[in-house]
């Protein structure tokens, strides 16, 4: 059944939410499951800059999950980033952000999940959360069915429902009000939430489900949801609209590097597609941990550091003082460093958690990271090189995201600051040399030129150290 497609029909079906916190990833991850029950290949996406979510469709599909998000990304390119491992697929189930007109701003669609459904005609399931209402479930229904006549809105799926006749009741006031089916129902169930904390759900590399709690999941889902009509309402999509450029080499280029990359429980926000970018564009990725292992990885040229919960692991990466000095020693070599939120807080002096306990760090970073009991930073962001780094020429733009509770305590000298963000009057992250550590998180698909790059600059520097 797995085959490469070359006619661009590729199934999919996006689901979406009402707003933010129906459920969605919860039904998303079960209708993942169910198609991948029937021996299909299914290959999930999130709609947005969310690194959390991602995770645990990887438990149910199998295959890591991949970000669209028509914000940071060329049209082309969301496109592209679709169809790439869609084409490897018999399904692609597509989970929305927040609610699915929320976008960048609220004049536009740009950055929503319609956007996204709409950039590659995809049809729409609605997630509503009917804990609290009866007919006036179809009211909403109807309002979102109405707002864009352009979307392919084709379903609903009731969550949170206290009985079958709850359920029965929407699903009649629906049905009078609008043309669109109940294609599911899912019933108040307590054991179906995700945990969550400060940035949202736990990831699924510090706690993934269990093979149990993943079944129940799945079997809630498709107890509850009509899977063949989903499937089949997935098959009825259609061409895929083309894309006119490619961010992606023709061919693979043969390894010129290694780049370690920091993936544990306190490290562990990559896009998927950052990693196949920088392995197209010529690099070997080391996978390591900061908090386990006691060694730098042999042989390795560069270093990538994502976001992620440092400060829920603050005391451990402290103690794990062969680490500390080994990524001291290597950017003071002239390593090439490039580190994202968590990965910047780790570079810093110190981290300070909530309790304002201090526990030092690698120290490259002049100043200390505090973490505050409100959010300091959320949002789409566009930033400015303000010299050339290991990412982007001076005066080169790019969009991005940032999402963090802690502030960077201690001013960093103005010739070592590496964004300008636009729009904002302020600048943000460090830029010295071999190294370049932000609050924003980049995806590298928002310019071709961003992993290739990195890779560049990680080969001179093995060139050099050959020398």
């Amino acid at each position: 059944m797995y085959r490469d497609r070359t006619d661009r029909n590729f199934a999919r079906l996006v689901v979406a939410g009402a707003a933010s916190g129906v459920g969605k990833t919860t039904i998303a991850t079960g209708i993942m499951g169910a198609f991948a029950r029937r021996g299909l290949r299914v290959h999930p996406f999130k709609v947005g800059p969310d690194y959390i979510d991602p995770g645990y469709h990887q438990l149910a599909a199998g295959v890591p999950s991949r970000n669209l998000d028509s914000w940071m990304l060329p049209a082309a390119t969301v496109r592209e980033l679709f169809s790439r491992p869609a084409a490897k697929a018999d399904v692609a189930v597509i989970e929305g952000v927040m609610g699915l007109y929320d976008g960048r701003t609220g004049e536009g669609e740009v950055g929503s999940t319609a956007h996204v459904a709409k950039l590659l005609d995809a049809p729409v399931v609605l997630v509503l959360d009917a804990g609290k209402v009866a007919r006036s479930a179809a009211a909403t229904v109807l309002g979102f069915r109405q707002f864009d006549p352009d979307l392919r809105l084709a379903g609903v799926i009731l969550n949170n429902l206290g009985s079958q006749r709850h359920r029965e009741m929407i699903e009649e006031a629906i049905q009078e009000a609008t043309d669109l089916p109940v294609l599911g129902g899912l019933l108040r169930h307590e054991d179906l939430h995700l945990p969550e904390r400060h940035l949202g759900l736990i990831t699924a590399i510090e706690h993934p489900l269990g093979a149990d709690a993943l079944d129940r999941l799945i079997d809630r889902v498709a107890e509850g949801c009509d899977v063949d009509r989903l499937l089949a309402l997935a098959q009825s999509a259609g061409p895929t609209p083309e894309h006119a450029v490619s961010i992606f080499p023709r061919e693979r280029v043969p390894s010129t590097c290694r780049i370690a990359v920091a993936l544990d429980a306190a490290f562990s926000f990559y896009y998927e597609d950052n990693w196949n970018l920088l392995a197209m564009w010529g690099a070997e990725l080391v996978p390591f941990s900061p908090l386990r292992d006691t060694a730098f990885p042999d042989g390795v040229h560069g270093l990538y550091l994502g976001g992620g919960y440092p400060e829920e692991y603050a005391a451990d990466l402290a103690g794990n003082t062969s680490m500390l000095a080994a990524i001291r020693a290597a950017a003071a070599a002239g390593m090439p460093v490039y580190a994202e939120c968590g990965g910047f807080m780790y570079l810093c002096e110190a981290i300070s958690d909530f309790e304002g306990r201090s526990y030092p760090m690698v120290g490259v970073v002049p100043g200390r990271c505090a973490m505050q009991r409100r959010r300091v930073g959320l949002g789409y962001r566009e930033v400015e090189a303000r010299r050339d780094t290991l990412l982007l020429s001076a005066g080169s733009r790019v969009r991005g995201h940032e999402f963090h509770w802690s502030v960077l305590e201690g001013a960093l000298p103005q010739e070592d600051m590496a964004y300008d963000v636009l729009g904002e009057g302020r600048d943000d992250g460090f830029a010295q040399g071999n190294i370049l550590a932000s609050y924003i998180h980049l995806h590298f698909g928002a310019d071709p030129d961003l992993a290739k790059r990195f890779v560049a600059a990680c080969t001179r520097w093995s060139e050099g150290s050959r020398q």
